[in-house]
């Protein structure tokens, strides 16, 4: 490995989860079977959403581009953890990893950003139903999730540009399954202090701002719901919102522990494992959770097979 700035550096060595074949070998089949479910799962979804007049809501405009926001971050990063699992060496080149850096960072702030804009919605939605229509027109969910898309890509260029401007000297090799900001500044040799307070007060600000938002929405939800007199009526407003407030924990809980900690603090191998939930499970489970337990889609979605059936006929 020759020393130098970050010039002289033409691929980065990804280390993966493990080096035992055997464990290699299993966890390319579980990988393979996650991406295809998440896959399926998102893009259903998604198909579902579009072809369904009945879902043609502000709620499910948001859960559309949630599922599309899920299936494009783990596509950033599961197709080549796939492939490395395959290869003695894990290399990845140094744009491609650039690259790598700044769609998972790009993906990772439309996601909080996605779950933010669903708990406004969903306030809206619970406490203002007769003017839910009014308060929430197309042209402003539109509006919504351009700016989030916006923003996001923002965030992810800014970071990524940073972190490879960083001089890599003394070795290659990434301590992760894939190119990610912490090992990375991990491998830096040359003062990473600005770019460890870029991650800190950006990461913290995104998840502060979006945090924020949905507690309070959630707060005014909760008020909203105990006014309810009827226990069917507060059965059916909380279970609108139970599954986007488990989506919620998972991804708040699982970001916090891989980035808002100081440097001594972070063990890269349990942000390893913590990474594969982060990247891969949770854009697995979205579409499972936000569809198993909502009528409104189990009923679009037999409305759809029916159609199907009947012009295959």
């Amino acid at each position: 490995m020759a020393k130098g700035n970050h010039s002289a550096i033409t691929e980065f060595i990804l280390l993966g989860l493990t080096d035992n074949p055997e464990l290699q070998a299993l966890l390319f089949c579980v990988f393979l079977l996650m991406y295809l479910v998440t896959t399926v799962g998102n893009l259903g979804l998604i198909v579902l959403i579009q072809t369904s007049p009945q879902l043609h809501t502000p709620m499910y405009f948001f859960l559309c581009h949630l599922a599309f926001v899920d299936f494009c971050g783990t596509s950033a990063i599961t197709p080549n953890t796939l492939v490395n699992s395959l290869r003695k060496i894990k290399s990845m080149s140094f744009y491609a990893c650039a690259t790598q850096v700044c769609c998972f960072i790009t993906f990772s702030v439309w996601e909080l950003l996605m779950l933010s804009v669903m708990a406004y919605d969903r306030y809206v939605a619970i406490c203002n139903p007769l003017l839910y229509v009014a308060l929430m027109p197309r042209r402003l969910c539109i509006q919504m999730v351009t700016s989030s898309y916006i923003y996001g890509f923002t965030v992810g260029l800014i970071q990524a540009v940073a972190t490879f401007k960083m001089s890599f000297c003394n070795s290659n090799v990434v301590n992760q399954f894939y190119c990610d900001d912490v090992p990375l500044i991990a491998l830096a040799c040359s003062d990473t202090q600005v770019k460890e307070l870029m991650l800190l007060i950006i990461a913290g600000f995104n998840l502060f701002c979006s945090l924020i938002i949905v507690l309070i929405s959630y707060v005014f939800i909760g008020f909203a719901i105990l006014r309810i007199h009827s226990a069917v009526g507060r059965q059916k407003a909380f279970s609108t919102c139970a599954s986007h407030l488990f989506s919620i924990t998972m991804y708040y809980g699982t970001l916090s522990f891989m980035y808002l900690q100081p440097k001594s603090s972070h063990s890269l191998d349990k942000d390893k494992f913590a990474s594969v939930f982060y990247a891969i499970v949770i854009p697995m489970l979205n579409p499972l959770i936000y569809s198993l337990r909502n009528q409104e889609v189990k009923s679009a979605l037999k409305k759809f097979i029916e159609k199907v059936n009947i012009s295959n006929q």
